[in-house]
C-alpha cells in the first residue's frame, strides 16, 4: 500500500511556511506531553483517557509514557474499518506524546501537598488546552482520539457528544477498575478542556493565517 494512501496530503504551501507548522506541531506535542506530566503530578486525578493509561501502567509495571504510546496505537488501529486516513500530525502525535509525558515526570517532583498539587493541574490543564490549539492549527492531522470520535461519528450518525461521552465514559470506568485514579481533576478536565480549547485554537489558528500570509508575500 502506498503511503499516499494511508496518509492525509500536506497542503501545498512555500518551504518556509511548512518548515514552521512543522516547528509548531512538534513544540505542540511536546507540551502537550508536559502537561499530561503536570495534571498527574498534581494528584487530583486526570483526564478519562489518561485513567486508563495510568491504571494500564499500575496493573503491568509499563511506564505512564509507554502505555500512552500503546493505547495511541491501538486508537489508531481501530481507524482502520472506520477508513480514516492518517495525518503525519496524527502518527507523531502517537509517537511523542507518551515519551514527552515521561520526561515531564522525571523533572517535576511530586507535590508536598494538595495545596500544590492542585496549582500544578490546573497549569497543566491550561498548558493542555494551549498545546492542543498549536497542533491542531498546524493542520497535519487529528490526534489519534479525536480521529477515532470523528470517524465513528461519520459511520454512526450519532451526535459528536454521545459518541464522546460513550469513549470517554468507557474508557474511564475500564481505567478505574484498572487503579487509574479518579478525582475532583477528572471533573475539572471533563468541563474545562472544551472551553479552554475553544478559546486558545482560533487564537492559534488566526496566529498561523496572519503568518502564512505575512510569508505568502516575501515570497
Amino acid at each position: 500500500m502506498q503511503l499516499r494512501s494511508v496518509f492525509l496530503p500536506i497542503a501545498s504551501t512555500g518551504r518556509r511556511d511548512l518548515v514552521e507548522r512543522v516547528g509548531q506541531l512538534l513544540i505542540g506535542l511536546f507540551l502537550y506531553g508536559v502537561a499530561l506530566g503536570l495534571m498527574v503530578r498534581g494528584g487530583i486525578g486526570v483526564a478519562p483517557w489518561d485513567v486508563l493509561a495510568l491504571g494500564v501502567s499500575r496493573s503491568t509495571g509499563i511506564g505512564y509514557g509507554s502505555v500512552t504510546v500503546l493505547v495511541s496505537i491501538v486508537v489508531l488501529l481501530l481507524w482502520i474499518p472506520l477508513r480514516q486516513r492518517l495525518g503525519i500530525g496524527t502518527a507523531l502525535n502517537a509517537l511523542l506524546v507518551g515519551p514527552s509525558a515521561d520526561i515531564a515526570l522525571l523533572l517535576i517532583p511530586a507535590p508536598p501537598s494538595v495545596w500544590v498539587g492542585a496549582p500544578m493541574f490546573v497549569a497543566g490543564l491550561l498548558l493542555l488546552a494551549f498545546a492542543t490549539g498549536l497542533y491542531i492549527a498546524a493542520d497535519f492531522g487529528p490526534g489519534p482520539r479525536d480521529g477515532l470520535m470523528t470517524g465513528l461519528v461519520a459511520r454512526t450518525g450519532w451526535r459528536v457528544w454521545v459518541v464522546r461521552t460513550l469513549l470517554e465514559g468507557s474508557v474511564l470506568v475500564i481505567g478505574f477498575l484498572l487503579g487509574g485514579p479518579v478525582g475532583v481533576g477528572t471533573v475539572l478536565f471533563a468541563f474545562g478542556v472544551g472551553p479552554l480549547i475553544g478559546w486558545f485554537l482560533p487564537w492559534a489558528t488566526r496566529m498561523r493565517a496572519v503568518r502564512s500570509r505575512q510569508l505568502s508575500r516575501i515570497a
